[in-house]
């Protein structure tokens, strides 16, 4: 799996407000990045940034390998079933078949897999979520605080997921509050400006 996502002098501006400045820092295959901070530190917003959604204000991103980011909204039609919510995606991911129902499995969702999206909780569509990641191909997934609404069990399976794809060659970046087990991340604490 080719992947890199690469930082240089990377500044974020808020309206006026400076949230980030010089941020440099690169992950290779294998390699992850937790992003740590008080609210309104930035770290949405480096999400979108390296997501390609928001410009830098000064600075460069590279990215190389395609990239999966899963925010606060679950992005899947909520009028589907959950299955062909997923499916859609994956058919636009260019997923290998079998990868829905393995993603929908290592989110300990298999079950819901006929259920309309608009029925789960939000624990389950915060799962959800995290499974249209793990069924796409993407080299690079960008998780923005993908423990909310998790209980332990899921944080697990949440975990051994990204360890999984990190040990086949695809780049992690994570934006959390909580804590989440993610051996070897290169820490980038974000502090946020008076």
């Amino acid at each position: 799996m080719r992947a890199r996502l690469a930082f240089n002098g990377v500044a974020c501006l808020r309206g006026e407000r400076l949230l980030f400045e010089d941020l440099s820092f690169a992950l290779a295959p294998g390699e992850a990045a937790l992003l740590t901070g008080p609210n309104g530190a930035g770290k949405s917003s480096l999400m979108r940034i390296a997501a390609g959604l928001l410009p830098a204000s000064t600075g460069k991103v590279e990215r190389e390998g395609g990239l999966a980011f899963a925010g606060e909204a679950a992005a899947l039609d909520a009028q589907l079933p959950l299955a062909r919510a997923l499916g859609h995606w994956a058919k636009l991911d260019g997923a290998r078949d079998g990868a829905v129902a393995a993603a929908l499995d290592a989110m300990g969702i298999a079950g819901l897999a006929p259920v309309p999206v608009r029925m789960l909780s939000t624990g389950q569509r915060k799962r959800a979520a995290l499974a249209r990641v793990i069924a796409g191909r993407a080299a690079i997934w960008l998780l923005d605080e993908p423990g909310n609404g998790l209980d332990s069990a899921a944080t697990a399976r949440l975990a051994a997921a990204m360890a999984a794809h990190r040990a086949d060659g695809g780049i992690v970046m994570v934006a959390t509050h909580q804590p989440l087990d993610l051996p070897g991340a290169r820490s980038i604490a974000l502090g946020s400006q008076p």
